[in-house]
């Protein structure tokens, strides 16, 4: 399933949500001006590398940061920026763009270290905005239960659909497929060396969107908010 939108009306501009998205894509922009030797020591530096985590230097940790803004491919970029186009702005109206801000950066981090303790390839770099934005996801569906997402089946009975399920299913879905491959990960042997996906980054930042949103959100406002939808 591709989410093309979400039927909730944002009632102010989104103002982190855009930044952030610029941010990351003006860093992977830089990246690719670089070559391999001084591209392989900004991931040395500034992606999370497990095994490099060191309880008593703090420098160590930075690296939880920074990696939220470095990414290792267009697709990897445009997959996630576009998640967060469609959630955050919604999270970004009910939390405030202070807050949010807060948030955002509190579920990478958090995101981050659940993929530290859970990883089995404590060496291997990673990098990307994955877990702050499952983060934002989970606030989303515990912020906006009413929700629709218009969401893309390819395929489906040989033809392609566009329909509108309730968010909760479609972010329910989405975490259950992240837990899923996540829990497998956990058994699995002679795993490659280099790719893969952060499954628990993944896991670890919604469960922290879910936990943590009610304590950055503020009243809903007042007013319409929901587009008009078509039941399906």
């Amino acid at each position: 399933m591709f989410p093309i939108r979400d039927t909730i009306r944002a009632k102010s501009f989104p103002v982190v949500t855009y930044a952030l998205i610029a941010v990351n894509v003006a860093v992977f922009a830089l990246e690719s001006l670089l070559g391999n030797q001084a591209l392989m020591q900004v991931v040395e530096s500034l992606a999370l590398i497990p095994a490099n985590l060191s309880p008593t230097n703090p420098l160590t940790w930075f690296p939880l940061l920074t990696s939220t803004f470095l990414h290792g491919s267009w697709f990897h970029l445009l997959s996630n920026m576009w998640m967060l186009h469609i959630f955050g702005d919604n999270v970004e109206d009910r939390m405030g763009s202070g807050m949010y801000l807060v948030f955002y950066l509190l579920a990478g981090i958090l995101s981050g270290l659940a993929h530290a303790f859970f990883t089995q390839l404590g060496f291997l770099p990673t990098v990307g905005a994955s877990g702050a934005i499952a983060g934002v996801m989970g606030a989303y569906i515990l912020f906006f239960p009413r929700g629709r997402v218009v969401t893309f089946i390819p395929g489906l009975f040989f033809l392609p659909w566009i329909i509108q399920v309730r968010a909760f299913v479609f972010l329910g879905f989405w975490f259950l497929s992240q837990l899923s491959n996540g829990l497998m990960s956990l058994g699995m042997v002679g795993v490659p060396q280099f790719g893969g996906v952060a499954w628990w980054a993944h896991i670890g930042g919604f469960v922290v969107g879910l936990v943590a949103a009610l304590a950055f959100g503020r009243e809903e406002p007042p007013g319409p908010q929901y587009l008009p939808y078509r039941e399906i």
